[in-house]
C-alpha cells in the first residue's frame, strides 16, 4: 500500500473519529497526526503538550510555535513524573507507568472540552521496539491513528515532506529520562545535566546526540562518522570542560556510536532511546 493511500486512510480514520485530543510533543510522529488532523477536522482539534523536568524545555517551546503555524488550538500541560515512586526509581517498566499517568490526565481533559477521542503518534515501526509505554495506550482506549493504518517513520517523514512540515527530518528526541540506566534513582539534578550537556553537544553542530549517565561518567554517543566533530580542534577540550562544569568528572566517547536503546542492551531489548 502506498503512502499517500495510506494517508487517505488516515483521513477518513480521523473523520469517521469526530473529534481528538492530539497527545502532541512536537516531534516527527505527532507533528504529522496533528497537521492531518487539523486538516480533517478543524476546530475539533485539541492539541496538549506535556511539559516536564523530563523534557527538553527547547522541545517544549518549539512544539508551541509549531502549533502556532499550525493555528491549532494548543494547552502546555505541566505534569511532575518524579512525584511518581513508580517512575522515579527506574525500573524497567517506567515508561508504562508514565504513560498511563500522562494519557489519563489527557482523557479527562479530553471530556472537559467535549471531544471524543484522545490520539498519540505511534507508528507502525514501534510494534517492533520495547515499549512498555504502549501497554497503557492499549489499557486506556487512547487511539493511534498511524499505526491503525499502517504508516512507517519513513512513511511519516516523506509525507512530512510533502506537506512542507519542518520536522519532517528532525532527529527522534525521547524523554531525558531515558539516559539513565535502569534502577538508578531519577533525581531533577540528573536531568537537567543531561540537558545542559547535550545542548552543549548540539551548539558545536552535532543534530544527534545522547549523553548516557553512568554515575559521575559521561558517555557521549554520537552516530558513526561524526566522532572527529567531537575530537576536532577544540570542540574535545570545550566539552571535556563543559562536562564537568555540569557535574561529571568522566567524560568519554562510545566507540560503538550512536544507538537507539542502547540503556535496553542489558535487558536484551531494543528501544527508542
Amino acid at each position: 500500500m502506498s503512502d499517500r493511500t495510506k494517508l487517505k486512510r488516515l483521513e477518513k480514520t480521523l473523520l469517521d473519529m469526530g473529534s481528538a485530543l492530539v497527545a502532541y510533543s512536537g516531534g516527527v510522529d505527532s507533528t504529522f497526526l496533528l497537521k492531518v488532523a487539523a486538516d480533517t477536522l478543524g476546530d475539533r482539534v485539541l492539541a496538549v503538550t506535556a511539559s516536564s523536568a523530563i523534557r527538553p524545555g527547547r522541545e517544549v517551546a518549539e512544539a508551541e510555535e509549531l502549533a502556532a503555524a499550525l493555528d491549532v488550538r494548543h494547552i502546555v500541560m505541566a505534569t511532575n513524573e518524579l512525584d511518581d515512586e513508580n517512575f522515579a526509581t527506574n525500573p524497567p517498566e517506567r515508561c508504562y507507568h508514565c504513560k498511563r499517568s500522562l494519557l489519563s490526565k489527557l482523557l479527562e481533559l479530553a471530556r472537559e472540552h467535549g471531544l471524543r477521542w484522545v490520539a498519540e503518534g505511534s507508528i507502525e515501526d514501534d510494534t517492533g521496539d520495547y515499549r512498555p509505554g504502549m501497554a497503557a495506550v492499549s489499557e486506556l482506549g487512547v487511539r493511534s491513528p498511524l499505526r491503525e493504518v499502517g504508516l512507517t517513520k519513513a512513511e511519516v517523514r516523506e509525507l512530512s515532506r510533502e506537506l512542507g512540515l519542518p520536522t519532517w527530518e528532525k532527529p527522534s528526541s525521547p524523554c531525558l529520562a531515558t539516559r539513565i540506566p535502569y534502577g538508578i534513582r531519577i533525581t531533577t539534578e540528573a536531568l537537567s545535566r543531561v540537558e545542559r550537556a547535550e545542548q552543549l553537544l548540539a551548539g558545536l553542530g552535532l543534530r544527534v546526540s545522547r549523553v548516557r549517565v553512568h554515575g559521575d561518567t559521561a558517555r557521549i554517543e554520537v552516530p558513526r562518522g561524526d566522532e572527529h566533530v567531537v575530537l576536532a580542534g577544540g570542540n574535545r577540550e570545550s566539552i571535556v570542560r563543559g562536562l564537568k562544569a555540569i557535574g561529571f568528572r568522566y567524560v568519554s566517547l562510545d566507540l560503538e556510536g550512536y544507538r537507539t536503546g542502547s540503556m535496553n542492551e542489558p535487558l536484551g531489548e531494543k528501544g527508542q532511546t
